[in-house]
């Protein structure tokens, strides 16, 4: 199990940060012209005191902020070294040429980037940014599930903790479900903890599925109605959802796929319209990247993403806190999982990620 060391109280202090001065403003203006679409500029005075505190003790510190694209725009587009989904942060984790790390995203994450460099100090920034999906399943959850289905490989969605990776064969992203699945040449898998990405992949590969009733609590609230509003407000709108909602709602969009995927399909199509069904942040940060496209922004909001601030940030390289560590036994397990999804060459995919249809039968959910 991962162990954590809290600090005793917030050290971080307003009247610590650099004043906005005309010579600040001017520094900090190619920042502020990137985000200025989506932070209001009444509010950037009050951003950019943190960001350049953070941008210069990064510096001395040797650190790096890795960012989800779940973040809002100030901490993506501002101080975050390297963005993007849980397979790109993973990736960036392992190659690093930092000695600390600031994980701007969920625990199971920062987890992830402490197994893939245990050498490396790993911090998260509020160590209750959690994760319904990885809260839905224990270990012991997986060692039940392998004695009632022996020899039936177990892949696990990296949103999980690492005692549920160290049970597993292999790890997958949302990006890279499909591939992981067939990359082991078996008719059937064991595919946690998310149901909806299990019967979203279904839909792709001929491998029977057996999965867990584990659901993200942001994407589980998205339905078809949403989406009829939606393109009944907005004419010529294009939908896009990420695979961790419900098959109904993959299937009422127009494209469908992960946080990168979704994002990689705007910039390349630049359509006229676009609503992303999936964490309301993710509209702000493509939106930045594509400024000719108008987006309608369906605003379902992540309270453990949202935990992740500019000040706490701040906070966190201050104090170096709050620490991430792994049990050595637990990690190196759990290395071997996510280290096998890592190794997997690219594939690329034309189309849609994920066809927009109701998923086919072959899933079975896991009883214990």
């Amino acid at each position: 199990m991962s162990t954590m060391v809290s600090p005793n109280k917030k050290e971080t202090e307003l009247s610590a940060l650099p004043e906005f001065t005309p010579a600040l403003a001017k520094e900090l203006e190619p920042l502020y012209r990137r985000v200025a679409s989506v932070i209001p500029e009444f509010e950037w005075p009050v951003y950019a005191r943190y960001i350049k505190a953070i941008n210069d003790l990064k510096r001395e510190r040797g650190a790096i902020v890795l960012a989800h694209n779940y973040m809002t725009p100030e901490i993506f587009n501002c101080v975050a070294d390297f963005s993007g989904d849980s397979l790109q942060l993973a990736k960036l984790a392992a190659q690093a040429d930092a000695d600390i790390i600031v994980q701007a995203g969920v625990h199971f994450m920062a987890e992830t980037s402490k197994i893939l460099s245990p050498e490396k100090t790993v911090l998260i920034p509020d160590e209750r940014a959690g994760c319904s999906l990885a809260a839905s399943i224990t270990g012991e959850d997986v060692r039940q599930l392998k004695a009632k289905y022996p020899g039936v490989p177990v892949v696990t969605y990296v949103n999980t903790s690492a005692d549920v990776k160290a049970e597993s064969d292999i790890c997958c992203t949302s990006s890279n479900a499909v591939q992981v699945v067939e990359s082991l040449g078996v008719d059937e898998v064991i595919l946690l903890p998310d149901e909806f990405l299990a019967k979203n992949v279904a839909t792709m590969t001929d491998v029977e599925i057996i999965t867990w009733k584990g659901r993200c609590e942001v994407h589980e609230q998205f339905t078809t109605e949403d989406i009829d509003e939606l393109r009944d407000a907005n004419p010529g709108l294009l939908v896009l959802a990420h695979p961790e909602c419900p098959p109904e709602v993959m299937a009422a969009a127009d494209y469908a796929g992960s946080t990168s995927d979704m994002s990689n399909y705007v910039k390349k199509e630049q359509p006229e319209k676009v609503a992303l069904i999936t964490e309301c942040s993710m509209s702000d940060n493509v939106a930045v990247e594509n400024p000719d496209v108008e987006f309608i922004r369906p605003c379902n909001l992540c309270p453990h993403m949202k935990r992740i601030t500019l000040e706490n940030i701040l906070h966190s390289l201050q104090t170096l806190t709050v620490e991430v560590n792994v049990d050595p036994a637990v990690a190196e397990k759990a290395r071997l999982a996510v280290q096998r999804m890592v190794d997997l060459p690219l594939r690329k995919v034309s189309g849609p990620k994920f066809r927009t249809q109701q998923p086919l039968a072959h899933v079975e959910y896991a009883a214990l």
